[in-house]
């Protein structure tokens, strides 16, 4: 057992929060891993609660200057009560996320030893053995990309000593319909929502196998498979035929050709990037759920440190491959036909927590289904835009769902109102080019990132200071006490929408630099005068960074927000290195906001780990890792919000990144932020701004040597303390020496070695 890429259990699942995830990009399941009624509970990332509506409220624009007045006359709580009848949505939900099923196994086994159920992040392979009356059974749980199916492999070490029988069970029994498609398969439908079809085949090698009514059977084989596949109608007006053809195409495969192609396509992205980090003391062995126990206890486990960045990689090949719906709060794994907060795209930071380590850990196209989701955005976003508030480009407020619906979700004032979430996914496409270089991505993305920019040309306000401020908004679900002793959510210019816009609107102005275009000059030229108009972060009366336009205190100091640091994380805006007073006034606000009780989710603890990795600080990022996982990660290493919420797996692990390697700022900083406990390992394959992959290790906290791969020929700039040297077919490269960083140009496809001297 490998404790850095392999969870372990000596024993079955007891709820869902324990099951194993496995996953092919579109279809989940959680596996329980129990011998004698096995469990799989299934997801398809396309199953939701129905159609897109049209939910733009068509009273705001007529209310909208009224409202704005309110606000800058600190009349908040007549502000909030008109927002309530102009701005909220028509339909004040949008779609949520549904399960597909369960798949229940009743295999002829009786009482049974040797029990052990292992997840391997290697192959992403699921595995449960154990032993019942001198035979020893083997199952094992696949979900193909290649093949998009799922597979059950039932094998055991006596012939003749597989049986089982299988059934899928859906949630709404009105609209289920579950009956045998022919010999060897059960198809089920569900008509409500979105329809779909799931088709379930059995297969065996010795022994009988077939259908009984909506039940597969096998009795007495040697090995048996079962293969599941679906689809809906989001995708095709066949599924039906279509899950059922897939189901059978595997079906004519062996399981064996099966598996390969499976693990083939899985290690093409996991071995792209390695973390190891060297254990303190004896290497664990220890099942994975006594070894969080342990963590709670005190004990440092570096090595389970390295599996939550490795689970991280997983979770994004598993549930994000090129052609699926981005991940949701919950991945695609989920089991309530009403999950916690729909189980939708939450776009004030979940939905971008989901990515921000993907392409730092080599998954660039990972990202391409919420690249594609954003452009469904767009063009519902346009509608709002113009019916809402009479501006031009496309919105998207603090939720979307699979439609890539843009009218503001819920009739929650804190996070309803939020003009930011499409701006904010936009500036995605900016990461994705600092890190690839790929100009045609971004020559075909740049109408997408104008559009999002230029509607807050229109929408911006300004202040009395002449800054330009959005009006109305909020700081993400937070709430603040105003100076007439009221509190309030809305308000003028909160910062963290100043912060987002600085990186957007940067974004387009480097993408126009790079692309050029006569038909966009006079608007990038709006945009740059805007930029220039935006307020900056500003320091408050607790030394920390303002939250608000005004000093505002709020009334819960421990928010689980802490959305005046974006500029710190995920922005660049904020170094200690380039604006030491603001990385002061970032440090005081952190710790003002945990000595509260922030951090108390698990999502929120992981944005705290990548804050403190920004400034650099290795002890807190331990500190905070360590809580991560004594406090907010489940048996089966999902993050608990709780509930349990994806993000904060994705979070953490890219704070883990963060804390070895950073690239912002133009910069490659080798170890940047590296707990104290993390005395040696080494890295493979990690992406950096700019066009490079890097690996290197260290020994006694310091780097030994590295290795850059120059993917795009730009030049380099190295951030660190010691005195290095850099070679390039054993020659070595001049070097520009300046105030602790290290530059020289490069070479495209070129390796360039680092020696510490």
């Amino acid at each position: 057992m490998n404790p850095s890429t392999e969870l372990y259990y000596n024993s079955p699942a007891a709820d869902w929060n324990d099951a194993l995830p496995v996953g092919n990009g579109r279809m989940g399941g959680m596996v329980f891993g129990k011998p004698a009624d096995e469990l799989i509970q299934l997801n398809e990332d396309s199953l939701w609660s129905g159609g897109f509506r049209n939910r733009n409220n068509p009273k705001a624009y007529d209310n909208l200057e009224k409202i704005r007045t309110l606000i800058r006359e600190e009349k908040t709580t007549e502000a909030e009560e008109l927002c309530a009848d102009a701005f909220y949505g028509t339909n004040e939900n949008q779609r949520h996320y549904q399960p597909l099923g369960d798949l229940h196994i009743w295999q002829s086994v009786g009482e049974y030893e040797g029990y052990a159920r292992s997840l391997s992040l290697d192959t992403a392979v699921c595995v449960i053995t154990f032993t019942s009356g001198g035979v020893k059974y083997t199952r094992t749980v696949i979900a193909s990309h290649p093949d998009e199916v799922i597979i059950v492999h039932f094998s055991a070490d006596k012939k003749g000593s597989i049986s089982f029988v299988s059934a899928i069970d859906g949630r709404d029994d009105n609209y289920d319909k579950n009956e045998a498609y022919d010999d060897k398969t059960v198809l089920f439908t569900v008509s409500d929502g979105i329809p779909y079809a799931c088709a379930i085949t059995v297969r065996a090698k010795g022994g009988q196998c077939g259908t009984d009514a909506n039940r597969l059977f096998c009795k007495d084989a040697d090995e048996a498979d079962i293969i599941i596949a679906a689809q809906s109608a989001w995708r095709t007006g066949d599924y039906e035929k279509k899950a059922v053809n897939q189901a059978k195409t595997a079906a004519r495969k062996p399981y064996e050709k099966l598996l390969d192609r499976h693990i083939s396509d899985y290690r093409s992205l996991f071995d792209r990037c390695s973390l190891t980090l060297s254990p303190v003391g004896e290497s664990i062995t220890k099942p994975t759920d006594e070894r969080l126990a342990d963590v709670k206890n005190g004990v440092y486990d570096n090595e389970l440190v390295a599996m939550y960045f490795n689970f991280s990689r997983y979770l994004m090949i598993a549930g994000s491959r090129e052609g699926t719906l981005p991940l949701n709060l919950q991945g695609i794994w989920n089991k309530d036909m009403w999950p916690a907060w729909g189980g939708k795209y939450t776009i004030n930071i979940n939905t971008e927590m989901n990515y921000w380590g993907a392409l730092m850990q080599n998954l660039p196209e990972c990202c391409t289904p919420l690249y594609d989701h954003i452009e469904r955005m767009r063009e519902n976003g346009r509608v709002t835009a113009l019916s809402m508030y009479r501006c031009r480009g496309a919105v998207c407020h603090h939720n979307t769902d699979i439609w890539g619906d843009t009218a503001p979700q819920d009739k929650w004032l804190p996070g309803t109102l939020w003009p930011m979430g499409l701006a904010w996914l936009c500036t995605h496409i900016w990461e994705h080019f600092l890190f690839t270089r790929d100009e045609d991505f971004l020559a075909e993305k740049f109408d997408t990132l104008v559009e999002s920019a230029e509607f807050f040309l229109d929408y911006l306000t300004e202040n009395d200071e002449g800054c330009l401020v959005t009006n109305p908004s909020v700081s993400p679900e937070n709430t603040y006490y105003a100076t007439n002793g009221r509190t309030g959510t809305l308000c003028s210019g909160p910062s963290m929408d100043s912060q987002i816009l600085y990186t957007l609107f940067s974004a387009v102005i480097g993408a126009y630099d790079i692309l050029g275009g006569d038909e966009y000059a006079k608007t990038v030229s709006d945009i740059r005068a805007a930029r220039d108009r935006l307020p900056k972060p500003q320091i408050g009366k607790y030394g920390q960074i303002m939250e608000w336009a005004r000093d505002y205190d709020e009334v819960e100091p421990g928010h689980r927000h802490i959305s005046q640091l974006y500029a710190l994380y995920p922005a660049d805006m904020i170094s200690p290195v380039k604006t030491p007073e603001l990385a002061a006034a970032a440090r005081a606000t952190l710790e003002r906001r945990l000595s509260h009780g922030g951090g108390h989710t698990g999502w929120s603890r992981a944005w705290i780990i990548n804050m403190w990795a920004r400034l650099f600080d290795g002890e807190k990022v331990g500190e905070n890792i360590q809580a991560l996982l004594a406090h907010s990660t489940s048996i089966n290493m999902f993050d608990m919000h709780p509930p349990f919420q994806i993000d904060g797996n994705f979070g953490g692990g890219a704070g883990i990144g963060e804390a070895v390697f950073q690239s912002e700022c133009g910069e490659l900083h080798f170890l940047p932020a590296l707990p104290p406990m993390w005395k040696s390992g080494s890295v493979k394959g990690l992406r950096a701004r700019g066009g490079f992959e890097v690996s290197f290790d260290w020994a006694e906290g310091s780097l030994s040597s590295a290795k850059i791969i120059s993917l795009a020929g730009q030049p380099a700039v190295i951030r660190t303390d010691k005195k290095i040297t850099v070679t390039a077919n054993s020659k070595n490269t001049p070097l520009a020496e300046n105030n602790g960083t290290y530059s020289f140009d490069t070479e495209q496809g070129m390796v360039y070695t680092i020696s510490v001297t």
